[in-house]
């Protein structure tokens, strides 16, 4: 459980998603999500610090917008998931079994990161649809939960973003979950 501890010292909310690092933390009990902390996504960001500012900024929508009724906790788990392929990309080829432009990591990591979820964790269908169709265009069907529509719109941003600037996140949440999946911190201070 995490929680926020008044600073009388400062006035300044540092972490104000306590939320949303209870649900990285029920997400990788149990999990291998920690490798992907080894494994280069986008320019100098991590596969991990990818997936957690996914998760994080898919959070934050859904919260601005509750009346669009997102299930935050398949949110969070979806988008932590939806990269879970565990290898570089940039010196390993997909598994040998994929054809065609499935042997193109865009095309073929949402099957990898699916088949790697499911052995790991009991996954919902919306979690399912989250993970597989997270590339769409390139994954050719059509999201069919609002939540894959929003991991998948919030992943392009993250991976422009990634791609084009030199800067890694700078958010206290991102970093926080990235300590606590790093480190298995049980629980965090933060001024308030």
């Amino acid at each position: 459980m995490y929680f926020v501890e008044r600073n009388q010292s400062s006035n300044v909310n540092i972490c104000t998603q306590p939320e949303f690092l209870d649900l990285v933390a029920q997400t990788i009990s149990g999990s291998r999500i920690a490798e992907e902390a080894a494994f280069t996504q986008h320019g100098n960001t991590s596969c991990l610090t990818h997936s957690l500012a996914v998760a994080y900024f898919s959070y934050r929508i859904a919260r601005r917008y509750p009346w669009l009724g997102f299930n935050l906790c398949e949110l969070v788990r979806g988008a932590l998931l939806h990269d879970y392929f565990l290898y570089d990309w940039h010196t390993t080829p997909p598994p040998s079994f994929y054809r065609g432009l499935l042997r193109l990591h865009g095309f073929s990591h949402p099957y990898t990161a699916f088949s790697n979820a499911q052995f790991d964790f009991e996954l919902s269908d919306r979690e399912k649809d989250i993970i597989t169709k997270h590339m769409f265009p390139l994954t050719f069907f059509l999201p069919l939960y609002r939540e894959s529509w929003l991991v998948s719109a919030v992943d392009k941003f993250c991976s422009t973003y990634e791609v084009f600037s030199r800067n890694t996140y700078m958010i206290e949440e991102i970093q926080l979950a990235s300590r606590l999946v790093l480190e298995g911190i049980p629980s965090v201070r933060m001024p308030l």
